[in-house]
């Protein structure tokens, strides 16, 4: 109820969207996204999952991140239920995604089940960007068909071009995952919280990577954000305990907070 108060708010005051916008704004985060599924393609073929896997991951699974992640682990030698549990953590997110643009769209029940299937990143971030309801619903559709269909057909095209080259570490394409995995995480690293999140969890990646089994780093690695938000609290509460008192006026009395010990004179000029 609060959110269709902002919304028709927002309408009343000419920020409505057109729909043509939203579209095109939709049909360009789709299409540049949903080629990268051809990375994906190939990066699964290389890891030694079958054409039906790898189209059978991006049908049902579809969401990059989890899947670069899983397919990833396997290359790298890893455990099957340790590659999917890190998988799994990574797809969690839109758990919370979910519960925030049920609000926004307050899609009918019989279609929020399918919705659901393309509540990712790039659908999220249409979607929270769009002034009124109407357009939120155009923006999640359009990004969410649009990137399904091009990642599904991309994914496709790239397991087979991995089949017919052969070994894709001898063209260098295996650093292919990886590459556009930064690539879609670089952008949303935006306060120097989530910079350092991403830091520490390369580091916790990269030196256990030697001396744990393939997969179980990435794991360790989600410790990154919890230790992060630890610290900074710490730093918060100390920056509030540090925070000096405000010096007593001229006649002895120390100053109401927020004042700074000025008199009525000089809060007159």
């Amino acid at each position: 109820m609060t959110q269709h108060i902002a919304f028709t708010d927002q309408t009343a005051e000419g920020t409505e969207k057109p729909d043509a916008a939203v579209v095109r704004d939709a049909l360009g985060v789709g299409v540049a996204v949903g080629l990268s599924g051809f990375a994906f393609g190939v990066t699964s073929a290389g890891s030694g999952l079958g054409l039906l896997q790898t189209c059978a991951l991006s049908l049902l699974v579809f969401t990059g991140a989890s899947q670069f992640a899983l397919v990833g682990a396997l290359a790298a030698g890893g455990n099957p239920f340790t590659a999917a549990a890190g998988a799994f953590f990574l797809g969690v997110r839109n758990a919370f995604y979910g519960l925030r643009l049920s609000q926004l769209l307050a899609l009918p029940r019989a279609v929020r089940p399918f919705a659901a299937h393309w509540v990712i990143d790039e659908t999220t971030a249409v979607t929270l960007a769009q002034p009124t309801r109407r357009a939120a619903r155009i923006g999640f559709t359009v990004t969410g068909l649009s990137l399904y269909a091009l990642w599904n057909l991309t994914t496709l095209l790239g397991a087979l071009g991995a089949e017919a080259i052969g070994d894709t570490r001898a063209w260098g394409l295996d650093a292919a995952g990886p590459a556009v995995f930064l690539a879609l995480l670089a952008p949303m690293l935006k306060t120097a919280t989530e910079r350092a999140v991403a830091g520490l969890a390369v580091l916790l990646g990269l030196g256990l990577l030697p001396v744990l089994p393939a997969g179980v780093p990435v794991l360790v690695a989600a410790l990154a954000a919890p230790l992060a938000l630890v610290v900074e609290s710490r730093r918060g509460d100390r920056a509030d305990g540090d925070t000096p008192a405000d010096p007593p006026g001229p006649d002895g009395r120390r100053a109401p907070q927020g004042t700074g010990g000025t008199s009525g004179a000089e809060e007159g000029r």
